[in-house]
C-alpha cells in the first residue's frame, strides 16, 4: 500500500502547497516506493511561520495546566497511533521493528507526558531579595517564541518530539521539518495533533530538503532554532544563527567509544555492547562504535565483538527477530562501504562482514563489520561512519584508554566496561562526553542529553530540555 498525501499541516488544517512538487518515500528493505508527500515552497514556510507567531500570542499566556493538558491530549492521540507510527518508521529508514515500536511508537507519547507534568510543576517567577539595597528582583521564565524544529532520518519520531514536547510545554510555537527520507511519520503526527484539538498554528509541519531547512532556519519570523543532524550541517545552521543571535541548540555527531577495562566479563559486556554499539544498524549519533581493548587481552575482545557481531539477526526492518536492518538509502550504503574500503587500504583487517548479504537481493543492506588491527589514527576510528562498523583499538592502560576516548573531535557518548563499578565511574568522569554508561547505555527522558565539542550545543531531555525554551526576565521592585 502506497500512502499519498496531498497537503500540509499548517495552522490546524490542511492547506494545499503552493508548489506541485512531491517527495517520494521509499522502503529501505524493499527499495519499493511506500510513500509521497507535498515539497513545500518558501511561501509554505513564512505560512507556517506566520501561523506559528500569530498562535504564540495566546499558546503563551495559557495556564501551564492547560498547555499540559493540551499536550496530555496530543500524547493519548499520538499513543493510539503508536504501531502505525513505529511501523512506518522502519519501513521508511530501516530501524528493527523491535527498536521502533519502543523507541518511535511509545516514545514520542511518553515525552509529551512527561513535559505536560513538568509543565505543572516548573516554578516560573522567582523573588529574590535584591544583595545590594532594598528591594526584590522577580526573575521571570518566559517562552522564547517561535521554534523551528528540525529532525533527522534515523530516529525522526523520538528527536522531533525531544523538541516539539519541551517547546510546547514552555509556551513556545513550533514549526518542524522531518528529513525527506522519513516524512510519513510526521503526517501521523499531524493527524494526532488535530485529534487532539491542539490550538491552530501552535505545531505546524512543513517538508522540504537542505534549501526549506537553510530558509526555515533564517527565517525573521523564528525565534530559536532546534537541530539534530550532522556535524557539517550543524556548523552552518550555528553560523546562520550565531550572525543573526539567535539562539540555537544542536544536537550533532558522535564517535563514542567503549572502553572494555581488563576485569571485564566478556560474555555480559557481549550481550550489552550489541545494543550500545549497533542500535538501529549503527545508525545512531551515541553509539560505541570505537571499541578499546586492553593489549593483554586484545585479540580475546576482538574474537568476542567478531562472534558477537556475526551472531545477530540481518534482515527486514519488519520481521521481529531483525537486529542489523538495512541502511535508510543506498546512499549511505555507498558511504559505508566507502569508509569500508578506506579502512582496508590503511592496512586495518576486517574479521567479519564487510560485504553485501548475498542472500538479501533488495533492500539497502550491508553486512556488520567488525575491524582489527585499527590503529586509534586511523579514518575509520575517527570520522563518524553511521552505519554497523566497529573498529577494535588496543591500549596499553587506563591512562592511554582516557586518552585515545578524548582524542576525537566529538563528544556525545560512550561507555565502560567493567566488573568494578567505582573504576568505571572514574573513567565515566574522565571521558569529556555529555552522556556516559556504565555497563549499558540508555537514554533517560529525565536527564540532559547532548555533545560536547563538535557533538553540538546544549541539551535535550529533562528539565534541562524545558529549560532551552525559556528566556529570563528580571523584574526589579522597591516592595
Amino acid at each position: 500500500m502506497t500512502l499519498t498525501h496531498s497537503a500540509l499541516y499548517i495552522d490546524g488544517t490542511w492547506q494545499s502547497p503552493t508548489t506541485p512538487d512531491a517527495i517520494s518515500v521509499h522502503s529501505a528493505s524493499t527499495e519499493e516506493k511506500i510513500g509521497s508527500v507535498p515539497d513545500s515552497a518558501p511561501n509554505d514556510v513564512d505560512t507556517a511561520v506566520a501561523a506559528a507567531g500569530r498562535a504564540f500570542r495566546t499558546w503563551s499566556r495559557l495556564a501551564p495546566a492547560d498547555r499540559a493538558d493540551a499536550l496530555d491530549r496530543f500524547a493519548a492521540a499520538l499513543g493510539r497511533r503508536a504501531d502505525l507510527t513505529a511501523r512506518l518508521v522502519s519501513q521508511q529508514n530501516g530501524m528493527p521493528i523491535s527498536i521502533s515500536t519502543v523507541a518511535e511508537g511509545q516514545g514520542p507519547s511518553g515525552l509529551l507526558s512527561y513535559y505536560a507534568a513538568l509543565a505543572r510543576t516548573t516554578e516560573l517567577e522567582e523573588h529574590r531579595n535584591a544583595l545590594a539595597g532594598t528591594g526584590t528582583t522577580i526573575v521571570r521564565k518566559e517562552p522564547i517564541g517561535v521554534v523551528a524544529a528540525i529532525a533527522p532520518w534515523n530516529f525522526p519520531s523520538l528527536l522531533a518530539m525531544m523538541k516539539i514536547a519541551p517547546a510546547l510545554a514552555s509556551g513556545c510555537t513550533v514549526v518542524l521539518k522531518p528529513s525527506p527520507e522519513t516524512v510519513l511519520d510526521a503526517f501521523v503526527l499531524a493527524e494526532a495533533a488535530m485529534e487532539a484539538d491542539l490550538p491552530a498554528g501552535v505545531l505546524n509541519i512543513v517538508t522540504g530538503g537542505p534549501d526549506i531547512g537553510k530558509y526555515l532556519v533564517a527565517h525573521p519570523g523564528v525565534h530559536k532554532v532546534a537541530f539534530t543532524g550532522s556535524t557539517p550541517a550543524g556548523r552552518h545552521i550555528g553560523a546562520t544563527c550565531g550572525q543573526l543571535l539567535r539562539p540555537v541548540s544542536l544536537e550533532l555527531g558522535g564517535k563514542s567509544a567503549a572502553v572494555i577495562l581488563d576485569d571485564a566479563d566478556l560474555d555480559a559486556t557481549m550481550a550489552g555492547l550489541a545494543t550500545a554499539s549497533l542500535i538501529n544498524t549503527g545508525q545512531t549519533c551515541y553509539a560505541s562504535t570505537r571499541i578499546l581493548a586492553p593489549e593483554g587481552r586484545y585479540e580475546e575482545v576482538l574474537d568476542a565483538v567478531t562472534a558477537m557481531v556475526e551472531s545477530l539477526p540481518v534482515g527486514d526492518s519488519l520481521d521481529p527477530t531483525t537486529f542489523i536492518g538495512p541502511l535508510v538509502s543506498a546512499g549511505q550504503r555507498e558511504r559505508v562501504e566507502s569508509f569500508i574500503a578506506t579502512g582496508t587500504a590503511e592496512g586495518a583487517r576486517i574479521t567479519t562482514g564487510g560485504s553485501r548479504p548475498r542472500t538479501l537481493e533488495r533492500g539497502w543492506f550491508l553486512e556488520p563489520t567488525v575491524f582489527g588491527n585499527v590503529s586509534a589514527n586511523h579514518t575509520i576510528a575517527t570520522e563518524e561512519i553511521f552505519g554497523p562498523v566497529l573498529s577494535v583499538i588496543p591500549y596499553t592502560d587506563e591512562v592511554q584508554a582516557i586518552a585515545i576516548a578524548n582524542d576525537s573531535e566529538y563528544g556525545l557518548g560512550g561507555t565502560v566496561w567493567t566488573a568494578d563499578f567505582d573504576r568505571g565511574l572514574e573513567i565515566a568522569r574522565s571521558v569529556d562526553t555529555g552522556s556516559f554508561g556504565i555497563n549499558g547505555y540508555t537514554l533517560d527522558f529525565g536527564a540532559p542529553f547532548g555533545g560536547t565539542k563538535a557533538s553540538g550545543i546544549g541539551r535535550e531531555l529533562g528539565p534541562e530540555g524545558l529549560a532551552a525554551y525559556f528566556q529570563t526576565k528580571s523584574i526589579f521592585t522597591t516592595a
